[in-house]
């Protein structure tokens, strides 16, 4: 089976699912979090939705139910966020600004990672996204971090489709991101052929998903979409850290290579 058909089998899963409105999700924005996140071969995800259709609803925005979703994410000439990420450094910061393309919405957004564990999300509304950040977004930088927007600009196009489930009785939210692609002025890379799933709850606690995910034996681990993308685009950066997931990756594009012969592997581990 081809992508487009692993795409059309989706589209008739999500179809089944009682609606939940942007206004309702309100109630689960969970700016203040904890999250897993999965690597899904996009072949499976069919499966895992059927599993998922008793326990939760899905978001719909003027019928629509996959969201596209366009970042433009921002560092450092030297990749200062991404070489934190990659060493693992706590306390550690995300600067984006995103377009919500269905809703019409844009946002300036950072996301901060604590030495606790906990992902806790701030924005601010956003006019056109540009390269260099305008005055509201580099006040907004200064008056809640430590960065200095100066040192900033936009780096690299994230685009996807995302789905978003939410629990029927607990406080929980499931996006799932498809059709993932990286994009600067020098390259375009695509990945059409897995899923990347996050459960964000308050706090942790049992889940009706991550029993699926144990079903269909997927464990937990994924690199970030950000740090993912700077390896596909970026030659040279450093990449160690990230090998189980880069890995993981190469061995879902692998088994996908009969059906995508265009597909790359991600390039190797370990260069400097």
């Amino acid at each position: 089976m081809n992508t487009e058909h692993y795409l059309d089998l989706i589209g008739e899963k999500i179809s089944r699912f009682e609606p939940v409105s942007l206004q309702e999700m309100e109630s689960v924005r969970l700016m203040d979090r904890t999250d897993i996140k999965y690597l899904v071969p996009l072949k499976l995800l069919p499966a895992i939705l059927d599993e998922a259709l008793a326990d939760y609803r899905l978001m719909e925005i003027d019928d629509k139910r996959l969201s596209a979703y366009e970042t433009l994410y921002y560092d450092t000439p030297d990749l200062m966020l991404y070489h934190m990420h990659h060493q693992g450094k706590k306390n550690r910061y995300k600067v984006r600004s995103r377009n919500y393309v269905e809703s019409g919405l844009k946002f300036f957004e950072i996301k901060f990672k604590s030495n606790k564990g906990r992902t806790l999300k701030s924005r601010i509304v956003s006019g056109e996204i540009e390269h260099t950040m305008d005055a509201h977004a580099s006040q907004f930088l200064s008056a809640t971090t430590t960065l200095d927007p100066l040192a900033f600009s936009g780096i690299m196009w994230v685009d996807y489709k995302r789905m978003t489930l939410v629990h029927k009785c607990i406080p929980e939210r499931i996006t799932i991101d498809l059709q993932l692609t990286f994009r600067n002025e020098f390259k375009q890379k695509k990945y059409p052929e897995l899923a990347i799933v996050e459960i964000k709850q308050d706090k942790m606690k049992g889940s009706p998903f991550t029993d699926i995910m144990k079903k269909f034996q997927l464990k937990k681990g994924s690199i970030s979409k950000y740090c993912f993308g700077i390896i596909s685009l970026f030659d040279g950066v450093k990449q160690n850290s990230f090998k189980p997931q880069i890995q993981k990756l190469n061995k879902i594009i692998k088994t996908h290579e009969h059906v995508h012969p265009g597909t790359h592997p991600v390039r190797s581990v370990g260069v400097v």
